[in-house]
C-alpha cells in the first residue's frame, strides 16, 4: 500500500483512470500532489506531485458546459488520463495548484480531422516540388 503524499487533502471524488486497463477507485488533491487509488488493488496508485505537471488538458464539449475527461501531461512521464464523477469541480481544485495558463482544452474531433488533412495537403505540395 502507497503512503499519500499530500499533508492536507482538498478534494476527494470517486474517478476512472485510463491508463492501460480501466480501473476504478478516488482520485485525491491534495497540497502536494494528485493521487489516484484503485477501490479494490492497493498497489494500483498513480502520484504525480504537483512539481512534475507540465499541463493539464479537459475534453470539452458544448462549449464549456461538459467535460468528459481530462488528461495530465508529465514533464518526464507522460500522460495519464482520468474521468472523476464532476470533472468540472476537480479541474476547478487543480487549478489551486497549477496555473490557469497551464489548464488548456484538447482539439475537437473536427479539428484533429482538419489538421490532418492539412497536413496531407502540405506533405503533397513538398513532393511535388
Amino acid at each position: 500500500m502507497a503512503q499519500s503524499m499530500n499533508t492536507k487533502v482538498d478534494y476527494t471524488v470517486p474517478a476512472t483512470s485510463f491508463l492501460g486497463l480501466t480501473s476504478y477507485g478516488n482520485v485525491m488533491i491534495g497540497d502536494k500532489a494528485f493521487e489516484f487509488y484503485n477501490e479494490k488493488n492497493v498497489n494500483d496508485y498513480i502520484q504525480i506531485p504537483w512539481t512534475e505537471v507540465d499541463h493539464v488538458l479537459g475534453s470539452v464539449s458544448f462549449r464549456g458546459k461538459w467535460i468528459s475527461r481530462f488528461a495530465i501531461v508529465t514533464k518526464e512521464n507522460g500522460t495519464y488520463s482520468f474521468s472523476t464523477r464532476d470533472n468540472k469541480a476537480t479541474l476547478r481544485a487543480v487549478n489551486k495548484y497549477i496555473e490557469s495558463d497551464k489548464l488548456l482544452k484538447s482539439l475537437t474531433f473536427f479539428q484533429v480531422i482538419g489538421r490532418g488533412l492539412k497536413r496531407l495537403f502540405r506533405i503533397k505540395d513538398k513532393n511535388e516540388k
